[in-house]
């Protein structure tokens, strides 16, 4: 299967290599910005002239001999020398690009084909004319921030754009002249991020939000080379995820000192708003645009997580102009990963769009294990423009993966035994296969200027197959690990629905933005396990001799008792963010929940959780960029746990208080965040100690912390994201485990630091550096606190260079070869993850 998957990729990639480059794309094409308001001005325009014709009506193409660019005070002027007369171009805008194509037009420019200009005016990015074909030309113009506002005018030399910086109406009294309006948010530029929806439901400033969010955007995911959604959350306060290749069993991300269900298989982890439910692999990043991180209880417009937070990735959407990117990486381990992005749009009037994303990725690890790893991954994407009110975004996301199953190492005593890292206490052969498959729409509809109607459905399937030796004991004594054959195979489908409103409107000088909407969940989960008891397997941790013990075939075994249930969830919810004056907003919302578990082979009876979720916050603005906040949020978890009994356990309930600041710096380019918590959650689940295989209700844990966060650009070139987090979090009611025990895989002290630097101007313009570290203190394994994970200290290195549509990288991972453990999964037998040692990640990549 991966060969098939391997050569149909391989195939793709040379159809794409032979496209034509249908126009000249621009260095910030892969970003998004919020949706643009054009107005026309002016009054009307000869119609022939507009679509380039000729008094006999046909076709008259005129030549561009020359482009000559002057800055202004507002912005600066485009001037198109020709020897004819050019007509006015249509211009559509989107996200803060304002794009405008000539239908009577070709370049015989002397500089060389296209026209590029980097930063030609402050608050303007780039500025490129290129030919289309069919004697067309493209003028494209990208802010920095925010769209610029454009108008055209023809004289005796040519075609002339006037464009305007920002939200800036143009004046001028030619007749022949298209003008342009543009209002439109910020773009998510380089490091700094100013907006974030996931905490809201709406396109809200950060500092217009009383929450803690962190936002990893697409700049940093190609500085860092990310592979693996663990490695751009450690960019973020409060995380401890696995920030490696070998991790095939899911293991838990833990944050705000909370891992329960915040894992990649389910609970705290969501797509463009839906949670991903029952995922057993790690996400790809192919199709990844930034990772939002909302801190703290988020019930209230999520349903069910976890109360340290949620993990929102936001994927690519299609653009308005023609995007290809080619790129190969390779790396230590045998890494081997082709991918490729290309987007535009499908029809003259650009109301068709496409973007389609895809991998293949091998490799073979650090661990010594026979399975290669490899991963196929596609993700075609369709927008359509059904009106100029109404979008219509079709998705599908599709991967195939082999991996190890690796277990992870065992403890020994207090701490982790102390073997070579790339030694496994499985077999070689162990092994996960894994297909997933996502399908659904997102609609939007706008009524007026003032409310919109929001409408998704997601439907997702998995089918997870494993074949492994399964460590359940370790003789501290003889070093021996006691093992047992195993397979099991889990059939997943799940389907999601969200609808919403949000609307603005005045009471008086009082200016509210409601949101309310309703979704509804409905999944399966068919497991079945084979576990031969019969037939024990032990390894000398030590002197380990694999394949001592041939496989079993589980012949004659009666399957393990498994799970064949459904679940279905039903919420409403309500919010409004009141903005009282400049200085003061407040935030309300509340939920209701239903969630009921069935189990459908009727060995436990059905049942039924509801909860209420409010959430109040407060934002004070002394100044127009500083924000002094406080919240308070509830959450609610439906436990997935199962008694020895037979019985389920109760719903876990999470309450949380926030207090805070948020500023941005230098004029607007860097955003810092300081947050203190203090979060408690009831009834939480956790491992039987007397049987392995079932759950128990632990009682109560309580988070409190202090975090800070820092992204965005000091001076032009200098880049950084940074965060430190101190948390303590611990036991504070149990039955098993004694009151005060530190909560397992939580850190007290965490740090990371990433900044980059690109050369500007001169011979080594384009050329960049990157240097990176990540600290994570001590921390226990395990509720018990029955043994230690040593602190550690990463190093990470980058080098880059940027030349017109090349990217040349190269990433230096763990530079000094520290052995550390990435993740713990509370056992002293199980999910101990070791870290990824030294190693380089290359890249070339090609946009055209």
């Amino acid at each position: 299967m991966g060969r098939l998957f391997r050569s149909a990729f391989l195939s793709v990639m040379l159809l794409v290599m032979a496209l034509p480059a249908f126009g000249e794309r621009e260095n910030t094409a892969d970003k998004q910005g919020s949706e643009a308001t054009i107005t026309v001005l002016d009054g009307p325009v000869d119609k022939s002239a507009a679509q380039g014709e000729s008094s006999d009506g046909s076709t008259a193409a005129v030549e561009i001999t020359g482009v000559r660019l002057e800055e202004t005070e507002a912005g600066f002027t485009l001037l198109l020398e020709t020897s004819g007369e050019l007509s006015l171009p249509e211009t559509m805008v989107r996200g803060n690009a304002a794009i405008s194509n000539i239908s009577n037009a070709t370049l015989n420019l002397p500089e060389g084909e296209d026209f590029f200009a980097s930063s030609p005016a402050k608050g303007i990015a780039l500025v490129t004319v290129s030919a289309l074909p069919d004697s067309r030309v493209q003028i494209a113009v990208t802010g920095a921030d925010v769209s610029p506002a454009v108008s055209f005018q023809v004289n005796a030399l040519g075609l002339i754009a006037s464009v305007v910086v920002g939200d800036v109406s143009v004046q001028t009294t030619d007749d022949d002249a298209i003008r342009l309006t543009v209002t439109g948010d910020q773009l998510e530029d380089d490091y700094f991020v100013p907006n974030a929806s996931s905490a809201t439901r709406t396109n809200t400033r950060i500092l217009d939000t009383p929450q803690a969010i962190q936002v990893v955007p697409q700049q940093v995911l190609e500085d860092q080379q990310v592979l693996r959604i663990g490695e751009a959350l450690r960019n973020v306060s409060g995380i401890v995820a696995p920030i490696d290749a070998n991790t095939s069993t899911g293991a838990s991300i833990t944050l705000r000192g909370f891992s329960g269900e915040t894992s990649f298989r389910s609970g705290s982890v969501f797509q463009d708003g839906f949670r991903i439910n029952g995922t057993f692999s790690t996400e790809d990043t192919a199709n990844i645009e930034q990772i939002e991180v909302i801190k703290g209880p988020s019930s209230v417009l999520y349903g069910q997580n976890d109360p340290g937070g949620i993990v929102n990735l936001v994927t690519k959407r299609p653009l308005p102009f023609p995007f290809y990117e080619i790129e190969v990486q390779g790396g230590s381990f045998g890494l081997i990963r082709p991918s490729f992005d290309i987007s535009g749009p499908l029809t003259e009037d650009g109301s068709l769009a496409y973007r389609l994303n895809a991998a293949y990725q091998s490799e073979d690890g650090f661990r010594d294990f026979e399975t290669q790893r490899e991963r196929f991954f596609a993700a075609p994407v369709l927008s359509w423009d059904i009106s100029d009110r109404t979008n219509l975004t079709v998705l599908l996301e599709y991967s195939d993966e082999t991996t190890p199953y690796d277990s992870g190492i065992v403890a020994l005593g207090d701490g982790i035994v102390e073997i070579p890292r790339d030694r496994i206490i499985n077999e070689p052969d162990d092994f996960v296969d894994n297909r997933f498959l996502s399908v659904g729409y997102d609609l939007t509809h706008e009524f007026g200027e003032d409310w919109m109607l929001n409408h998704g459905f997601r439907y997702t399937n998995q089918d997870y197959f494993t074949v492994t030796t399964l460590p359940i004991g370790f003789d501290e004594a003889t070093g021996e690990v006691a093992r047992f054959f195993a397979d099991r195979e889990v059939i997943f489908d799940d389907y999601s629905a969200q609808a919403s409103v949000v609307g603005k409107f005045n009471t008086g000088s009082i200016q509210h933005q409601l949101l309310a909407g309703i979704d509804y969940n409905f999944n399966e989960f068919d497991e079945l396990t084979n576990f031969d008891t019969a037939t024990p397997t032990p390894l000398n941790i030590f002197d380990p001799v694999y394949g001592a013990v041939p496989r079993s075939t589980f012949a004659g075994l009666a399957p393990f008792p498994g799970f064949d249930s459904s679940t279905e969830q039903i919420g409403v919810f309500l919010q409004d963010q009141v903005t009282f004056s400049d200085e003061l907003i407040l935030v309300g919302s509340l939920r209701y929940d239903t969630a009921t578990e069935r189990d459908l082979s009727g060995d436990t009876p059905n049942q039924t959780d509801q909860a209420l979720s409010p959430r109040i916050g407060f934002i004070y603005q002394p100044v127009e960029n500083v924000s002094i906040y406080a919240s308070y949020s509830q959450s609610f978890l439906q436990n997935s746990g199962q008694a020895a009994d037979g019985s389920l356990l109760g719903a876990e309930r999470g309450s949380g208080y926030e207090v805070g600041a948020k500023a941005e710096f230098l004029e607007g380019d860097l955003l810092a965040t300081l947050a203190y918590f203090d979060i408690t959650k009831r009834n939480v689940a956790a491992t039987d100690p007397n049987n392995p295989f079932f759950s128990i209700a632990t009682g109560e844990q309580q988070s409190q912390g202090v975090e800070l966060d820092l992204a965005g650009e000091i001076l032009p070139g200098w880049s950084v994201i940074a965060n430190y987090a101190y948390t303590d979090a611990r036991i504070t009611e149990d039955s098993t485990n004694p009151a005060g025990n530190r909560l397992f895989n939580s850190p007290q002290h965490s740090a990371g630091l990433w900044t980059t630097y690109k050369i500007q101007t001169g011979d080594l313009k384009g050329l960049g550096f990157g240097l990176g570290a990540n600290y994570a203190s001590s921390r226990f394994g395990d509720l018990a606190n029955s043994f230690e994970i040593d602190d550690y200290f990463l190093t990470n290195a980058a080098l880059f260079y940027e030349r017109n549509d090349w990217r040349f990288g190269l990433n230096l991972n763990n530079l000094f070869d520290v052995n550390y453990i990435s993740a713990t999964e509370n056992s002293r037998t199980f999910g101990n993850q070791v870290g990824t040692p030294f190693s380089v990640v290359g890249s070339v990549s090609v946009q055209f």
